[in-house]
């Protein structure tokens, strides 16, 4: 039987570029457990170069090639996994590259992606369907500091995060006003518009949703407990790291469990998600609970929690991938 080309493609050259990277080394060891698959493993440089895992130069052509360089060789691609934490993955561009090549892939649209990498699309959209979420304001414009001056003495702390990245890059803990401008002129480097949270204390939650065998599964919580209380990048991918990550959070009464996964599961179907997601939350102490963000690519680094979460619940990675490319993989031409 003839082998299904898989497209791994990663790397994007964001402030994210490096994690992407180890993400698909984890996808990749999880595709070779599959049987009668092909991996193209393709990293998008900093530069924009696309290169294979031998470092020599391909192409995605039309009609869903991949084209080597340095053999003139294409292979005919089956299905495709765009592994970026950041663009052009969670903003949506790579996918709209697949559907004009009309080439399957894992993950959601390109719609559903932009709006949940927009921190503000994100929230207009939570606060029209009434899925509680932080206390917020967005600003358009780094000057306008009147605003924002409000907002944080109305909440004491607050959170100033560039609207869109992850891997809290652009993102500041603000306890002063003193350090309130800088941080937002700091946040504005990275995109054009700036959310400032009210700082919400109480436990970090996560949630695996995700699709497999034709239902919408939403996993028990697992929990981000760390110690500053304010999980950076340096927290989460850092070797010093003093954060913990427990894949099933304990102490959870039954209705705030539920509850988590009707808001994952709300969330989801709200913005038309598809196959996969990390959904957080934050749990205070009065059982008050709060959508934080939506990953619709989650990283799969050793220390993430997605795919952990989902094998605690019942569903091996390499069986929920398997599933998802042998009934979505295009046929050959």
């Amino acid at each position: 039987m003839d082998k299904k080309s898989i497209l791994l493609i990663c790397g994007g050259g964001g402030t994210e570029h490096d994690i992407s990277l180890t993400s698909s080394q984890y996808i990749k060891d999880q595709l070779s457990k599959i049987d009668g698959l092909e991996t193209h493993l393709v990293v998008i440089q900093a530069c924009g170069t696309r290169v294979d895992e031998n470092g020599q130069k391909v192409e995605l052509r039309k009609g869903g090639f991949l084209f080597h360089h340095d053999t003139e060789k294409s292979d005919y691609l089956h299905f495709a996994i765009p592994c970026f934490h950041g663009p052009p993955g969670e903003t949506g561009e790579i996918q709209s590259v697949f559907e004009m090549m009309n080439l399957p892939y894992l993950g959601c649209g390109p719609e559903a992606s932009l709006l949940c990498f927009n921190k503000v699309s994100t929230k207009l959209w939570m606060d029209a369907a009434g899925i509680p979420n932080t206390p917020w304001i967005f600003l358009s414009d780094p000057t306008d500091m009147t605003k924002a001056k409000k907002f944080f003495n109305q909440n004491g702390s607050v959170f100033v995060k560039a609207s869109s990245q992850g891997s809290s890059v652009g993102c500041y803990r603000v306890t002063n006003e003193l350090e309130l401008e800088k941080s937002i002129i700091d946040a504005f480097k990275y995109s054009p518009y700036v959310v400032i949270e009210k700082m919400i204390s109480g436990r970090e939650l996560e949630v695996s949703t995700y699709e497999h065998a034709g239902k919408l599964h939403s996993s028990y919580p697992g929990e981000i407990i760390c110690p500053d209380k304010f999980y950076s990048y340096e927290e989460k991918y850092s070797s010093n790291s003093r954060t913990e990550t427990v894949m099933k959070a304990e102490g959870l009464d039954a209705a705030t469990v539920e509850k988590l996964a009707t808001y994952s599961k709300q969330a989801f179907k709200l913005f038309k998600l598809r196959h996969l997601s990390r959904i957080d939350f934050f749990l205070t102490s009065e059982g008050e609970i709060y959508l934080n963000e939506i990953n619709t690519f989650p990283g799969m680094t050793p220390i993430s929690m997605f795919p952990k979460m989902m094998e605690a619940d019942g569903v091996a990675f390499k069986n929920f991938l398997g599933n998802i490319i042998a009934e979505s993989a295009r046929t050959n031409p």
